[in-house]
């Protein structure tokens, strides 16, 4: 009866009530209630359910592969080798990728991709990283010790601002972030309860960054925190701008002026569509802007295996190098890194592959180059074609997709139907996105997920799916979007 008395009265030790706040604040609408509503459908449809369509198209996140893509030959032969060495002795293996899965193998503990390697990563693929950023950056130089390979970009993004993160009240550090921004940022910066600093990108002229935005959210976060870092995403997401030389120039020399740490995200390094646009990475930037830049901003970039041409989200692949940072805190964050004791080391080696892949001299090289063309040149016409049939729309206007993977376009919504969602208790976007959902099967996401000026409205979606489905997607946001404005009267 003690026990039975016990389970009457007492609640359970972990509540809503006793969980971390921290985590409660935490929001990440790429995987959002949106999302989980896809899910249903798709099982209620599974299930033999009818709905107006026959099938949920998830266009809410980047991932390649799971729309489609297909991967990069020579790099799942390189890891395969890694995993499994037996195929060392097929013929069906070309030399050049044996070559790379055997220097791997022997930087790896017992030649095994099952063992821990060293917790910045396995050393030579360190190297091969840091001669791959000079040859990207022409000839600037890097250091492999400044290279810690991580868990996907995120892992890297965390624990940068896990080591920038301190304070209390007023003097609690503060992050400036782009806005729109992925929510990476803003779920990490709730998780650690750091104070969310926003600048606003540009919409009207194709989301750039204004160097007086910038100096604008900077001076009114002072009064309440003290801003420490600043993140950069180029190219952008959910935005799909490729920054000018010229910006970025004024970014580091805010940075520079104001003591701020930079963080440059640049996993959409390889996706550049527009032809007058091209990557410039904020390390080369800031090299060519003099030696009194070069050896004092301190900057931490990062790269990933998720996109790209390689598209493998799953490998959790990626890496971080960071420069100018105090040699006291750098054994602090190698201390941090060996907590989680390494990323995964199949991760590792896609990341290898992405930074050493065939030379023009080598056998894998044509059907390599082949297939990276083919994925690149597809996204580039899909990125035409998006910006094309949604500028079409009335009531939706759509940016240029100048890079990575997405397009933001923005919506009106019209005023009746602004107010039906507020009744609801919901962002007029997120009922927008979630009546397209249930109307057509699409799943995109709303721009509140994302942040967006007050009275503005947009969702985020992807041009991975391939161009059959992408165009009959578009015909349905065409349809569905005119259908709505009808139905709230905005159209006469």
């Amino acid at each position: 009866s003690a026990s039975y008395r016990r389970n009457m009265f007492l609640k359970k030790t972990l509540t809503m009530d006793t969980l971390n706040p921290q985590v409660k604040a935490v929001e990440y609408a790429v995987r959002g209630p949106i999302v989980i509503k896809a899910g249903e459908i798709e099982k209620y449809l599974e299930e033999g359910g009818t709905k107006p369509f026959s099938e949920v198209i998830k266009a809410n996140i980047g991932d390649a592969h799971a729309m489609g893509q297909q991967p990069i030959t020579f790099l799942r032969q390189v890891v395969a080798l890694c995993t499994f060495p037996e195929l060392m002795d097929s013929p069906s293996f070309p030399e050049d990728a044996k070559w790379r899965a055997r220097r791997i193998l022997q930087g790896c503990g017992g030649h095994s991709l099952g063992s821990y390697s060293a917790s910045p990563g396995v050393e030579c693929i360190r190297k091969d990283i840091a001669a791959y950023i000079e040859q990207r950056d022409e000839g600037v130089p890097s250091d492999w010790e400044n290279i810690y390979l991580t868990t996907g970009a995120s892992d890297g993004i965390m624990t940068i601002l896990r080591l920038l993160v301190s304070g209390k009240d007023s003097s609690r550090t503060g992050v400036m972030i782009p806005i729109p921004q992925y929510p990476l940022y803003s779920a990490a910066i709730s998780e650690m309860d750091a104070v969310q600093v926003n600048y606003y990108l540009d919409e009207d002229n194709c989301w750039a960054l204004d160097i007086n935005e910038l100096y604008r959210a900077y001076q009114a976060a002072k009064l309440h925190c003290q801003p420490k870092v600043i993140c950069i995403i180029n190219p952008g997401n959910p935005t799909g701008q490729v920054q000018s030389k010229k910006c970025i120039e004024e970014v580091l020399h805010f940075a520079y002026e104001e003591n701020l740490f930079v963080m440059s995200d640049e996993v959409y390094q390889d996706n550049v569509y527009t032809p007058d646009c091209q990557f410039h990475s904020f390390k080369k930037v800031l090299y060519e802007m003099g030696p009194e830049y070069f050896n004092s901003v301190e900057l931490a970039s990062f790269h990933s295996t998720s996109k790209g041409y390689t598209g493998e989200c799953g490998f959790r692949g990626g890496y971080m190098e960071v420069i100018n940072m105090d040699p006291e805190v750098k054994a602090q964050l190698v201390k941090l890194l060996s907590v989680r004791l390494c990323p995964p080391l199949a991760g590792q080696a896609a990341m290898d592959v992405i930074v050493n892949p065939p030379q023009p001299d080598e056998h894998s090289y044509k059907q390599f180059h082949q297939e990276k063309s083919s994925v690149l040149g597809a996204l580039a016409d899909k990125a035409k074609l998006t910006e094309q049939i949604l500028n079409a729309v009335p009531g939706i206007k759509c940016n240029p997709v100048q890079g990575a993977m997405y397009a933001f376009p923005r919506i009106f919504i019209p005023p009746k139907a602004v107010e039906e969602a507020k009744a609801l208790g919901m962002q007029p976007d997120m009922f927008y996105c979630l009546r397209l959902l249930e109307e057509t099967g699409i799943c995109v996401v709303p721009g509140s997920g994302f942040g967006q000026k007050d009275g503005t409205y947009h969702f985020r979606m992807t041009i991975l799916p391939s161009i059959e489905k992408l165009k009959v997607l578009l015909g349905k946001v065409r349809d569905f979007h005119i259908s709505f404005l009808k139905e709230y009267s905005a159209l006469e």
